[in-house]
């Protein structure tokens, strides 16, 4: 459903993680304040690690309201990742406590959910509030990466986040998957089991 305007709380929605080979996909909803702006606000792929910690803190400070969703990789490899996506989606906005009149989501398509929704490409440059969600998500995402790291350290996942970085196919393909990778990816599947 589109919607042109309203009045009410409107939640920014992104999402962190749909092209990695490990890991979790996690995303983020948040409705900002007004009367409590957060300063430099962007897409949290042209933030430097402290500059979106930083806003990450900013943000659960200031918003009115904010939620944080994850699909696991059992999920991701069960859905497909587009539907693991929606399926972080709707938790995230779950996480909410509230409901807003609008969700407003970066991209082109949207889950199926019980509010007015809005897509908008590039959103995560245009709207504060997808902005803040593409910040909290990757943020969120990051910390469980490390996480992941502590388990697996000889995969690199502190550095790459699970990315297919040539580091990271390396290392796939020398020690075989561990239980952080997604199985239904392909460079994965081909890669050798033990």
């Amino acid at each position: 459903m589109t919607v042109d305007c309203c009045s009410g709380p409107i939640a920014g929605v992104d999402e962190a993680g749909r092209g990695p080979l490990a890991g979790p996909v996690v995303a983020a909803a948040v409705i900002l304040d007004p009367r409590r702006p957060v300063r430099g606000l962007a897409d949290s792929k042209q933030l430097s690690a402290l500059r979106r910690e930083a806003l990450a803190a900013l943000i659960g400070e200031r918003a009115l309201a904010w939620g944080i969703g994850v699909a696991d990789v059992a999920e991701i490899d069960r859905l497909n990742i587009l539907q693991a996506t929606f399926l972080a989606m709707r938790r995230a906005l779950q996480d909410l406590g509230t409901d807003p009149v609008l969700v407003r989501i970066d991209g082109n398509r949207a889950p199926g959910l019980p509010w007015p929704t809005q897509t908008v490409i590039g959103g995560d440059r245009l709207d504060r509030a997808i902005s803040a969600a593409s910040i909290l998500a990757k943020v969120h995402r990051d910390a469980l990466m490390l996480q992941l790291h502590e388990r697996w350290p000889h995969y690199g996942f502190d550095r790459h986040k699970g990315y297919p970085t040539r580091a990271h196919l390396a290392a796939l393909a020398e020690n075989g998957p561990c239980p952080a990778h997604r199985r239904s990816f392909r460079p994965v599947s081909q890669a050798r089991l033990f």
